[in-house]
C-alpha cells in the first residue's frame, strides 16, 4: 500500500511514515482495491482537503480510512501548528468524542453488574436526589416566556445519562435563563472557554449541578448536554477508581491507546495539533481548554485527547462486536445494545442527533451515539445501523457496520464550518466504495 502522505520536507515525511508504521503495526495496511475500495476516488480526499488548508480555512487535518479491519488510507496534510507539520501522531482535543469512552466504561461496569441502566443515579450520587426542573412557560397575551420550578416527575436514570434525556444541558447551548444563570454562578458555563469544566473537583461539580434546575423533565426531551460529565462521576462512584484511571486500566491500556487521556504529558506537548489563532470565517479567537496539566476532574464529556490511530482502534474493538486485536472489552449484545434507537417514539427531539452533529436528518441515538435510521431521508450517504459522533474543536469518527468501514477525521479548527467538513469528510469516503 502507498501511504499518502503530503507536507513540507520530503525527507522528514518519510522518517516520520515510518515511525508511525512501527507505532501503528497493529493496523493492518491494504490496497484499497483488495478491501472493495477505489483508490483513485480516496485521492479525492487528498486534493479537497489540501485545496481547505491552501486556501487557509483548515490548519491540518489527518484523516484515516479502514475497510475489514484493513487500513486503506491515511493522511496528514497542513499543519498542527505554524511551522510544524502535521503528523499522523499528533495529538487532538477531543471534546465530545470523550463522551463514547465514558459511555463504554458505564456498560462495562453493567456487564459486570456494578450497574443497571434503571438504576437511579442518585444511588451512586446521593445528592442528584429530588432535583426541580425549570418549565418555560409563555404568557399568550403578552408573547413573553417566565419560568417556574416543578419538582422532577421521576429521577434520573443511568441510562438517561447515557441517551441525554436527564435534563442536563449545555449553558452554551441552552435557551433556559435560570439553567444557564445557574450553570453560571456554578462555573459550568463561561463565554471565555467553551465546554470547560474541569477546574473543579468531582465532588464540587455534583454538588454544584445537584444545584441547578434541570432543562427538562428527566426522559422526556433529548436534550445535549451535561449528562456525560455525570456519567463519569458514575463511573468513579461505581467503581471506585477515578475515571481516567479506571479507562486506562480497563480500555486504553488493553486497546494500545498510548497517547489517549485527559492530559498531555511534557514530552508528548510537541505533538499537540493546535487552531487558528481566530476562526477563519468570524475573526473571533479559537480558545480551546488547556490539556497541558491534569485537571481538577475527568470531564467524560470534553476533555480527552487523543490521536487518530488510538481512535480507530476503539472503534474496531466496536465494529469487531467488543474485541480487537485477541482482547475482549465488551460483549456482542452489549455493542448491539448501545447502538440501537433508545430513544423511539415518546421521546422528543426538537433539534434531532443527526441537526445537531451534521445538520442533517436522518439519526437518532443510542447509548453515546448518534446511530444512523435507515438509507434515506439524511443528505449524507450511510447505511442504517451505523453510529458516530464528533468534537466541537473539530474531530469526527463514523463506524458502518454494514460496510464494515471506519473514517476518522482529526482538526483543530471550531466553528461553524465543523458540520460541513464531518459531511464533506463522509461523502468522500462513502463514494470510494466499489463492491
Amino acid at each position: 500500500m502507498t501511504i499518502r502522505w503530503i507536507q513540507h520536507g520530503a525527507a522528514l515525511a518519510v522518517l516520520t511514515v515510518c515511525a508511525w508504521v512501527v507505532q501503528a503495526q497493529d493496523l493492518p495496511l491494504a490496497k484499497p482495491e483488495d478491501a472493495g475500495m477505489s483508490s483513485q476516488s480516496l485521492e479525492r480526499l487528498d486534493s479537497t482537503f489540501k485545496r481547505e488548508i491552501d486556501q487557509g480555512r483548515l490548519p491540518g487535518v489527518v484523516m484515516m480510512v479502514l475497510r475489514r479491519g484493513r487500513l486503506v488510507y491515511s493522511a496528514a496534510m497542513g499543519v498542527q501548528e505554524p511551522g510544524k507539520p502535521m503528523t499522523r501522531d499528533s495529538i487532538f482535543r477531543l471534546y465530545s468524542m470523550t463522551k463514547p469512552w465514558v459511555s463504554v466504561a458505564a456498560i462495562m461496569l453493567m456487564e459486570e453488574g456494578a450497574l443497571q441502566l434503571s438504576d437511579p443515579v442518585s444511588k451512586f450520587l446521593p445528592s442528584m436526589k429530588g432535583m426541580q426542573v425549570s418549565v418555560a412557560r409563555i404568557d399568550p397575551a403578552l408573547g413573553k416566556v417566565s419560568y417556574t420550578q416543578v419538582s422532577a416527575d421521576r429521577e434520573i436514570t443511568v441510562q438517561d445519562l447515557l441517551r441525554h434525556t436527564a435534563g442536563l444541558v449545555y449553558g452554551e447551548l441552552s435557551v433556559n435563563a435560570p439553567v444557564k444563570e445557574a450553570y453560571t454562578k456554578a462555573g459550568f458555563y463561561s463565554p471565555e472557554v467553551s465546554f470547560d469544566l474541569r477546574a473543579m473537583t468531582p465532588a464540587e461539580q455534583v454538588e454544584r449541578l445537584s444545584k441547578a434546575p434541570l432543562a427538562q423533565q428527566p426522559g422526556a426531551v433529548w436534550e445535549y448536554g451535561l449528562a456525560s460529565d455525570v456519567l463519569g462521576r458514575v463511573v468513579e462512584a461505581a467503581s471506585g477508581k477515578r475515571l481516567s484511571e479506571f479507562l486506562a486500566e480497563r480500555l486504553f491500556k488493553p486497546l494500545k491507546m498510548t497517547d489517549s487521556g485527559f492530559s498531555v504529558p511534557k514530552d508528548k506537548l510537541a505533538r499537540m495539533a493546535q487552531p487558528f489563532e481566530k476562526d477563519h470565517a468570524t475573526g473571533t479567537p479559537n480558545r480551546l481548554i488547556d490539556i497541558s496539566k491534569v485537571p481538577g476532574n475527568d470531564s467524560g464529556g470534553a476533555g480527552g485527547v487523543g490521536t487518530a490511530a488510538d481512535y480507530l482502534r476503539f472503534c474496531q474493538m466496536l465494529l469487531n462486536g467488543g474485541q480487537w486485536n485477541g482482547v475482549r472489552i465488551l460483549s456482542r449484545t452489549s455493542v448491539a445494545l448501545m447502538t440501537s434507537d433508545h430513544l423511539g417514539t415518546k421521546i422528543q427531539a426538537p433539534l434531532t442527533p443527526g441537526e445537531l452533529l451534521f445538520g442533517v436528518q436522518g439519526y437518532t441515538f443510542g447509548l453515546g451515539f448518534a446511530v444512523r435510521q435507515g438509507p434515506g431521508v439524511s443528505q449524507v450517504p450511510g447505511s442504517a445501523g451505523e453510529y458516530m459522533w464528533a468534537g466541537f474543536a473539530g474531530t469526527y469518527f463514523y463506524a458502518d457496520p454494514k460496510e464494515e468501514l471506519i473514517g476518522i477525521y482529526m482538526s483543530q479548527a471550531p466553528g461553524a464550518t465543523r458540520q460541513y467538513y464531518r459531511r464533506l469528510f463522509k461523502q468522500l469516503v462513502s463514494q470510494a466504495i466499489t463492491d
